[in-house]
């Protein structure tokens, strides 16, 4: 079977930095390259060279699998995206979201049973 995918990488970056909040502007001078180049990136086709496309992979905390395998589910995304903001997390905010996710979790057990 065929697979085709419409969304290019410069969409799924578009829409990583729209999500976060970040102008144009902000995201190139973040990533160190002018507000043109990421427009070209964005809408016009442009491939980052490796060094942008990781800072933009970086800087956006996306998963590098919506580049390179669009085909894979967007719930495996979001769970990935999560784990990777959290490494930017202090050890307390970690324990607050620690608490958070077990008392989630049992509380949604507890309504189970």
């Amino acid at each position: 079977m065929v697979h085709t995918y419409t969304e290019t990488p410069g969409d799924v970056i578009k829409k990583a930095r729209q999500k976060s909040g970040l102008t144009m502007e902000e995201l190139a001078a973040r990533v160190e390259i002018t507000t043109r180049y990421l427009y070209r990136i964005e809408n016009e086709g442009k491939k980052p060279s490796y060094d942008v496309l990781f800072k933009l992979i970086r800087e956006l905390s996306i998963s590098p699998d919506l580049i390179f395998y669009p085909e894979r589910s967007d719930k495996d995304s979001e769970i990935e995206n999560l784990i990777r903001r959290l490494y930017s997390c202090d050890e307390r905010s970690i324990e607050v979201i620690k608490a958070t996710a077990i008392a989630l979790i049992d509380t949604a057990q507890r309504k189970d049973s």
